[in-house]
């Protein structure tokens, strides 16, 4: 498998595939091509469809600002759904010309070449192949992170936790209305201070993990610097869940540094078996992967067992299967802020039961990743971050019979 290291990466929002990717795009390509006076670049698929609402336009205008970007909707026989042509000129003389891949999570991939990103540092591919190594050697799953990542792992994490805090406290603090024309309007700070008459302690901490969900969500959602974990458009489930672990539980900070790697452990096995990309296998690919790394990474900092921090995952996954991304107007708004939340606190729920129920389980995390794909690439390409279909839609027609 690849590094972990490339599961987190700090960027600006709403979305990691349309904005983070594009933009990483555009700089490797404009450095390839410095002499370049004019450059072209054509967006195809979910990029094409959605690219207006998720900002993939400005994105590559931050390094390229009189780029011509272009949106083809009409062409469907694509390597990846999230498919972008670049071209350079020099004094109107094509200098090079080549597609490029946002794969998910703010990940690239040239065109017949190897990305960074995609170097093998695991010789394990699954998880399960990666607990037959922890019980074969005697250790937990953290030592083999450090063993594989090298120590310097957990000042890379320290990294990303002190982005994500930012982040949620920037959230927290914030009001007003998101950009882009629905009117929605910010909530974590409500969430946060809003007590219910004779709230009791779950209440209470639903409440909070919710509230710092959407705080880094619509942090996102206003194009600001959000953490992938493992996307854009899911930024704030692991925030959330983390940030109430430290803030409010007291769990001391390096203990939150390992969960984060062990989350990036279950991450890195879903992009390498499926899929974290929403236009290639519906928002399961985001939520589901983002439910499922906090859940393991919270069974983690709970010191529990590898078959329970195993199972957390895999419940986590099992109940997300089949959820289409249909963003309304192609914003990372409605229903995807919410679903941060909701998938925060899943994820506790997913650790619970995994508690009591670990030794009764009759299909592995392992599985139900492969499901997960399989699923996505039955889902109908309406239902796969095209706004053509689902919640995007009937809002869409709702709005047209006004």
């Amino acid at each position: 498998m690849k590094t972990i290291r490339s599961v987190y990466k700090i960027g600006n929002g709403p979305s990691s595939s349309h904005t983070v990717g594009p933009y990483n795009a555009a700089l490797l390509f404009q450095k390839r091509n410095p002499e370049a006076d004019h450059f072209e670049v054509t967006l195809y698929g979910s990029l094409a469809f959605t690219g207006e609402g998720h900002g993939t336009k400005k994105a590559i205008r931050a390094i390229m600002p009189e780029a011509d970007v272009l949106f083809d909707t009409q062409t469907f026989d694509l390597p990846h759904p999230n498919t972008m042509r670049f071209k350079a000129y020099r004094n109107g003389g094509l200098l090079q010309e080549v597609r490029i891949f946002s794969i998910g999570g703010g990940s690239i991939r040239v065109e017949g070449e190897e990305s960074e990103d995609e170097r093998e540092v695991w010789p394990e591919q699954n998880f399960t192949e990666i607990m037959n190594t922890c019980r074969t050697e005697n250790i937990r799953l953290i030592d083999l992170i450090l063993k594989r990542e090298g120590t310097g792992i957990r000042a890379d994490m320290k990294h990303i936790w002190e982005a994500m805090k930012d982040a949620v406290e920037r959230g927290l603090a914030a009001e007003g209305i998101l950009p882009g024309g629905l009117n929605v309007s910010r909530k974590a700070k409500m969430l946060r201070e809003k007590r219910c008459y004779n709230e009791s302690g779950d209440i209470t901490m639903n409440r909070l993990i919710a509230s710092y969900a959407y705080a880094v969500s619509e942090e996102n959602a206003c194009e600001n610097v959000v953490v992938t974990a493992p996307t854009c458009g899911s930024c704030g489930v692991i925030p959330a869940l983390f940030y109430y672990m430290e803030k409010d539980r007291g769990f001391p900070e390096n203990e939150i540094l390992d969960a984060l790697a062990a989350a990036a452990v279950i991450g890195n096995v879903i992009r390498t078996n499926a899929s974290i990309s929403g236009a290639e296998c519906g928002c399961q690919a985001e939520i589901g992967s983002a439910c499922s790394m906090a859940a393991a990474g919270l069974a983690h900092l709970y010191q529990l067992s590898l078959d329970e921090i195993e199972y957390s995952a895999e419940i986590a996954m099992e109940h997300n299967l089949g959820l289409t991304c249909d963003p309304i107007g192609g914003l990372v708004q409605i229903p995807c802020i919410e679903r941060n939340a909701v998938a925060a606190m899943r994820a506790v729920s997913s650790v619970t039961l995994s508690r009591f129920l670990y030794e009764t389980r009759k299909i592995s995390f392992d599985e139900v990743v492969a499901t997960m794909y399989q699923t996505g690439k039955d889902l109908n390409e309406k239902y796969r971050e095209t706004s053509h279909g689902g919640l995007a839609r009937i809002c869409q027609t709702a709005k047209n019979t006004e």
